[in-house]
């Protein structure tokens, strides 16, 4: 497995006094094996959190669905993040559109 991380900021101009209108600083994970890729965003005033946004395989990119969470690469993907010190681990549902956490095999029982 390969892993590329890099540090982005999406932020509008300061205004007079150096206040921003909004300003996310976050990480995007780049984990990747063979033609599988998984995309992970970590926003920095959340560190304990990560959140798996889409995958891509060859040339075509997917939202994300439940079979994914099996997939062997976002396993190995979880488990690095944990290593790294995100235990909250959640995915972003391609169907609900919405973010729902990904369990552990020990919160699963």
């Amino acid at each position: 497995m390969q892993v590329e991380i890099s540090h982005h900021i999406d932020a509008s101009e300061p205004d007079e006094e150096g206040n921003y209108l909004y300003y996310y600083e976050y990480d995007i994970y780049v984990f990747s094996k063979d033609d599988a890729v998984f995309f992970v965003r970590a926003y920095t005033d959340e560190p304990d959190c990560a959140s798996f946004q889409s995958r891509s395989e060859g040339s075509n990119d997917y939202l994300l669905k439940d079979a994914d969470l099996h997939h062997p690469l976002l396993l190995l993907a979880c488990e690095y993040l944990r290593k790294s010190g995100k235990t909250r681990l959640q995915w972003l549902s391609g169907k609900d559109s919405a973010y729902l956490p990904i369990l552990t095999p020990e919160k699963e029982n």
